[in-house]
């Protein structure tokens, strides 16, 4: 075998090999970012509106035709049980219809004239144009929907894109990449990367690059952008700690099984994943006994298996660093309600705690494993202080059928999307979607992504025959 470097892709759940990719070199990067940059710098070679909707279709109506076989790759590689990774598949479906859809909304508008004396004889209007080149990083937890985010939004905005996926879940994404070839998109225009850290950093920071749509964690999002070429734009989805309110008129009954969801789907592995709930001191110590007794139904396992709910960590490491947090926490004085434990070097319990102290990490990091916290309160605004009061703001909840508390908590909580009586890890792909703060920046939602990949071109005609 050459010196081409391997990448060796494993199954989260029992480790076993997977499948063997060849991670690419800096000449073979160079050759796609040479290919990329000239599709868009030369006008004529834009693929018109038409074109784009014509083979988006086709992509769609492929993908329908291999549901199994794309929720089979995703729960695989990236440990999502099968039943979750259906609907992933199922959205990023849906997800290719909604850019199609978009491409009609990529316009501009009339900008008014001859308001005074000097604009006086001229029509004025924007166009919208692409931004350029983007480059996408993808993360690991929803390895086909994410690249439908990063790329089909990508092209359909016009511009040409190289993405890299998680190391970790890169088959998804070739998948999809198969697909478009199949329907026709031609050579240059979605092209991906198996490449090491470096390289991608190299890609990135390129001054060809106009765009880069970026999903992962903090540290390295915001040492991404620093290194950024000028001009360069960029959207960046950290993580977030998902605090949710609870107040004592609650419908219990109706909010244990969304709390439950959004805990402990993809087995906490969600950067809206419910993590912090605040709930009334009347209810607070039941809420928290009812939501362990439902987690301990919950079935843990192969995410093959049709009736597994709770699959394994991506990484055996994060196995080792959630029993060190949650260790600590108990240490610390948490009442551990159930759980806490490793099933297995890939596998940890779905887990409850009562009242962590707010210095244990548990209560002051994104966990991104199957832990909630439950915290009780007397004063609901120290409540949404304490929910406020981390760095991290993305999406949040409160659960109260008195509207006038609903709407306080909307606007005191510090988050770009509140729920009212829905865990926050609801989402649909035509909303928008992103972190603030140290949470992210830029907004995500197919729509919202679309629009910040093109950029305004405004004409300005002079003319005597004009008013």
């Amino acid at each position: 075998m050459s010196d081409t470097k391997v990448l060796k892709i494993h199954s989260p759940y029992d480790q076993s090999l997977i499948k063997e990719l060849p991670m690419i070199g800096k000449d073979e990067l160079e050759a796609k970012l040479v290919t990329a940059y000239n599709l868009f710098k030369d006008p004529s070679r834009w693929l018109p509106a038409h074109k784009r909707i014509a083979i988006l279709e086709k992509v769609r109506k492929i993908m329908e035709g291999k549901v199994e076989e794309l929720t089979k790759t995703a729960a695989r590689e990236g440990g999502k049980p099968y039943q979750d990774s259906k609907i992933e598949v199922l959205r990023a479906i849906n997800g290719v219809k909604i850019a199609t859809e978009e491409i009609t909304q990529l316009k501009g508008g009339q900008i008014p004239m001859g308001i005074t004396e000097s604009s006086t004889n001229r029509l004025a209007f924007t166009v919208r144009e692409p931004i350029g080149v983007v480059a996408s990083i993808s993360a690991f937890n929803h390895p086909l929907n994410l690249i439908v985010h990063q790329t089909i939004t990508a092209f359909a905005a016009g511009c040409p894109v190289i993405v890299k996926p998680a190391s970790a879940t890169p088959l998804s994404c070739l998948a999809l990449l198969n697909i478009l070839g199949e329907a026709g998109v031609p050579d240059g225009w979605v092209q991906s990367v198996i490449c090491s850290n470096e390289l991608a950093e190299a890609l990135v920071t390129d001054k060809r690059v106009n765009y880069l749509s970026f999903i992962g964690s903090e540290k390295v999002g915001w040492y991404l952008k620093s290194k950024l070429a000028p001009g360069t734009r960029c959207a960046l989805e950290h993580g977030g700690t998902a605090p949710v309110i609870v107040e004592k008129d609650a419908d219990v009954d109706e909010m244990l099984p969304l709390l439950v969801k959004g805990g402990f789907y993809h087995a906490g592995q969600v950067c809206v994943s419910v993590q912090k709930v605040f709930a009334h001191e009347e209810l607070a110590y039941q809420l928290a006994h009812d939501l362990a007794e439902a987690a301990k139904q919950l079935k843990v396992g192969d995410p093959l298996d049709e009736s597994t709910e709770v699959g394994p960590l991506i990484r055996t490491g994060e196995v080792d660093r959630i029993e060190k947090w949650v260790t600590e926490a108990v240490d610390a004085g948490a009442e551990l309600l159930c759980g806490g434990n490793r099933i297995s070097d890939t596998c940890f319990e779905p887990t409850v705690l009562f009242n962590p102290p707010q210095d244990a990490r548990v209560s002051k990091l994104e966990i991104f494993g199957p832990v909630v916290c439950v915290y009780s309160y007397s004063d609901r605004e120290n409540a949404i202080e304490l929910a406020n009061g981390l760095d991290y703001h993305f999406q949040a909840a409160v659960f109260t059928k008195n509207i006038d508390i609903a709407l306080e908590a909307v606007d005191k909580l510090n988050a770009t999307a509140v729920m009212v009586n829905d865990h926050t890890a609801f989402r649909v792909d035509w909303m928008p979607f992103g972190g603030r703060d140290a949470s992210g920046e830029g907004m995500g939602g197919i729509p919202y992504s679309m629009h910040e990949m093109t950029r305004l071109k405004l004409m300005v005609f002079r003319s005597k025959m004009l008013p």
